[in-house]
C-alpha cells in the first residue's frame, strides 16, 4: 500500500526535491519536460498490473476570455470522443474494450482532464491513442453541431437543480470582469449559439491544445524510463503553440449585493454566502487559512452544524468550502433549509459565525483537530492507481507539479489561530459579500 518514507527519484532531467520530512504525498515520482513543453509525472505504486493515465490540460472556463465564446473547455471534453483519421470512434472505443479499460473526462473552471485506467500491458497502445487525439482531432460540421446540441442537452439538465441553477447565479452575481463569472457550462446564450461556431472551435483547439498547456500523470506498475520512452516516441513531435490568453482582473467588490432566485417548482429553499477570497497558494498563508476556517465553522463537526442540522434540525445540509482555484474565487457557504421561513434565521446564524470568528480565537486543539484530518483525510484516499493519479491530476492545475501538495500541507501544518482570525477580518467583510437566496412556489417564488 501507501506507507512508505519516499523522496522523489533523482532522474537526468527529473525535477527533484529532497526531503527528510515524512511526506504528505507518499509516493516517489519522476518530473520531466519534454523539448516541446509538454511534461510527464510518473508515479510508480504497488497496484499489480494496473496503470492509470490522467491527461490534464491547463484549459478551463476560466480561459474562455471573449465575448460570447463560454462553455468552449466543456464542449472540447466532449468533442476530444469524436475521433481521428486513425482512430474513428468506433475504432477507439473497441480498444478500450478489448482493453477492459475505463475511460472518461470532466472540466472544471481551471483543467480538462482525460483518464483511463487499464492494465500495465496496454500502456503502449494508450499513449499512441491518446497522442493521436490530441494531435490530429478531427470532426465534421455535421458532428460539431450534434455534439453542441448534446451539450446545450446537458446545460438544460443542470439548469433544473436549483442547486446548480443557485451556483450559476451566484457567480454571475459576485463577478464583474474575470471570467469565474461563468460556470463551466458556459453562459445559455453561448451554449445555444455554439452550432454557429465551428470555425471558432478550430481555433480554440489549436490554442489550447498544446504540449505547454498539456501534463501526462501515469501512475500504477510502471517503469519511469519505459513510460518515458514511450511518451517519447508518440508524443515528441508535437508542436508547441504560441497563445496566452489575458485573463481579466476581477476589480475589488466595493459593496454588499444580493439576489433572489424563483424557483417554478416546488423545493427547499437555498441560501449561499460568499466572499471574495485569494487564488490558492502553497506559499501564503491566507488561502490555507480559509480553506481551514470553512471546516472550523460549517464542517460537520463545527457548532454551527451541531445546532443547525443535529439540534433544531432546520438545516439539512451545511457546507463551507474556499475554492481551490489558480485566480482569486469564492469562499461561499451553503444551507438548505427545511422551511422557508427559517431562511432569514439561517442567514444571521452564518452570518454569526463569521462574526464570531472575526473577533474570537478558534481554540488551538480543535485547530489541531483539523489540521490532522485534512493531512489524514488526502492520504488516505491514495488506495490505488487511479485515486492517486486523479489527486495529483487536480494540483497539476494549479501548479503544474505534485511538489505543492507538500509545500500546502506543510502551511497547514504551520497554522495559527491567529491566522484564522486574521483571514476571516480581511475576506469576510460585508462589502466583499454576495447572498444569493433560492425559493419555490412555498414561499413565494411561483407564479
Amino acid at each position: 500500500m501507501i506507507w512508505k518514507f519516499l523522496v522523489l527519484v533523482l532522474a537526468t532531467g527529473a525535477f527533484v526535491a529532497a526531503n527528510a520530512q515524512i511526506k504528505t504525498f507518499p509516493f516517489a515520482y519522476t518530473q520531466q519536460d519534454l523539448p516541446n513543453g509538454l511534461r510527464l509525472v510518473t508515479i510508480p505504486t504497488d497496484s499489480p498490473n494496473l496503470v492509470s493515465i490522467y491527461i490534464v490540460v491547463q484549459t478551463g472556463s476560466r480561459n474562455e476570455v471573449e465575448p460570447g465564446k463560454s462553455g468552449f473547455a466543456h464542449l472540447f471534453e466532449h468533442m476530444m470522443f469524436r475521433g481521428t483519421a486513425k482512430y474513428p470512434p468506433e475504432k477507439y472505443n473497441q480498444i478500450l474494450q478489448r482493453a477492459g479499460a475505463a475511460s472518461n473526462a470532466y472540466t472544471s473552471d481551471d483543467l480538462t482532464a482525460f483518464y483511463t485506467t487499464f492494465s500495465k500491458e496496454d500502456l503502449a497502445q494508450i499513449l499512441e491513442m491518446e497522442s493521436d487525439r490530441f494531435q490530429t482531432l478531427k470532426y465534421t460540421p455535421e458532428v460539431f453541431k450534434t455534439e453542441t446540441g448534446a451539450v446545450l442537452g446537458e446545460y438544460n439538465k443542470n439548469s433544473s437543480d436549483p442547486e446548480e441553477k443557485l451556483d450559476e447565479v451566484l457567480h454571475d452575481t459576485a463577478f464583474d470582469r474575470h471570467t469565474y463569472k461563468h460556470t463551466t457550462m458556459g453562459f445559455l446564450k453561448d451554449v445555444q449559439d455554439m452550432p454557429n461556431q465551428y470555425d471558432y472551435s478550430l481555433k480554440f483547439f489549436d490554442r489550447y491544445y498544446r504540449p505547454e498547456y498539456t501534463t501526462i500523470v501515469v501512475a500504477g506498475d510502471v517503469d519511469a524510463k519505459q513510460v518515458r520512452a514511450l511518451v517519447d516516441k508518440s508524443w515528441g513531435n508535437w508542436k508547441r503553440g504560441s497563445y496566452h490568453p489575458d485573463i481579466p482582473v476581477e476589480p475589488a467588490q466595493q459593496s454588499p449585493r444580493e439576489n433572489k432566485i424563483d424557483w417554478p417548482s416546488p423545493t427547499l429553499p437555498l441560501i449561499e454566502i460568499a466572499f471574495h477570497g485569494p487564488a490558492y497558494s502553497d506559499t501564503d498563508k491566507d488561502w490555507t487559512a480559509l480553506d481551514a476556517l470553512a471546516t472550523l465553522a460549517f464542517g460537520r463537526n463545527s457548532d454551527l452544524y451541531e445546532k443547525l442540522v443535529v439540534r433544531e434540525q432546520k438545516v439539512d445540509r451545511l457546507i463551507g468550502d474556499m475554492s481551490q482555484s489558480v485566480d482569486p474565487n469564492l469562499f461561499a457557504i451553503e444551507a438548505r433549509v427545511k422551511t422557508p421561513e427559517d431562511v432569514s434565521y439561517v442567514r444571521t446564524q452564518i452570518l454569526d459565525t463569521i462574526k464570531h470568528f472575526q473577533d474570537d480565537l478558534v481554540p488551538a486543539q480543535k485547530l489541531s483537530a483539523v489540521q490532522s484530518r485534512e493531512r489524514y483525510g488526502f492520504t488516505m484516499q491514495l488506495d490505488n492507481s487511479q485515486s492517486v493519479a486523479a489527486a495529483v491530476a487536480r494540483y497539476i492545475a494549479l501548479r503544474r507539479t505534485p511538489d505543492t501538495i507538500d509545500k500546502l500541507y506543510a502551511i497547514y501544518s504551520r497554522l495559527t489561530p491567529e491566522d484564522i482570525r486574521a483571514a476571516a477580518r480581511k475576506y469576510l467583510t460585508e462589502n466583499n459579500r454576495t447572498i444569493v437566496t433560492l425559493t419555490g412556489p412555498a414561499a413565494g417564488g411561483g407564479k
